[in-house]
């Protein structure tokens, strides 16, 4: 097979900014910022900075607490242990809270793309919870699995996109899975009997 190199990503591009894969794992770092109780209305803005949008996001508290509704609905499908019970969940979603899917360039602003809110003006929530829909419906559809996972470590909360090849994570950064490796190993040490955690 003829080795073709890949084209680099620059920080400009349009299509790795906005790819499925960089979707779904701003829902996820959205999902995970929004659960705090009161978010910050910048913290929030940060992480759609970070993941593309134009600066300044004019976020105000009103925008913040709809989007944690979305959020909240869209955690329980990084909770489903199945495709079929992440498949289930997105359906429901997706037939409750999105419009049909359209093409569109944003009046030319930007390449042509996919989007499920009902028009280009549509509310935060509702953009978040359609175009998180839409990328985690592809990873559903195009790995056969959950798309992904909470962190496994009691003392997190986090959710995060469970890609790759290998075992599956368990955890949502190395950070909780050494801290739930070192708790396992001292209490073997103290006489408890814990397994350990992967």
């Amino acid at each position: 097979m003829r080795y073709i190199p890949g084209v680099p990503a620059t920080e400009d591009d349009w299509s790795t900014r906005h790819s499925v894969l960089t979707t779904a794992r701003r829902t996820a770092a959205l999902v995970n910022v929004l659960a705090d109780e009161r978010p910050d209305p910048d913290d929030v803005a940060a992480v759609l900075v970070a993941y593309g949008e134009t600066a300044p996001v004019g976020l105000r508290p009103e925008d913040v607490d709809e989007m944690r509704v979305s959020a909240a609905l869209l955690r329980e499908v990084f909770a489903a242990a199945t495709a079929d019970e992440a498949a289930a969940l997105l359906n429901r979603l997706l037939s409750g809270h999105t419009g049909p899917l359209r093409l569109t360039s944003h009046a030319g602003t930007a390449p042509w793309h996919a989007h499920v809110d009902r028009d280009d003006d549509a509310p935060w929530a509702e953009w978040l919870l359609a175009s998180s829909c839409l990328a985690l419906a592809v990873l559903v559809w195009d790995r056969q699995r959950p798309p992904g996972r909470t962190c496994a470590s009691g003392s997190c909360r986090n959710v995060f996109i469970a890609q790759g090849s290998g075992p599956e994570r368990r955890y949502c950064s190395r950070r909780c899975a050494t801290r739930e490796r070192v708790a396992a190993h001292r209490e073997r040490q103290s006489g408890g009997s814990v397994e350990d955690p992967v």
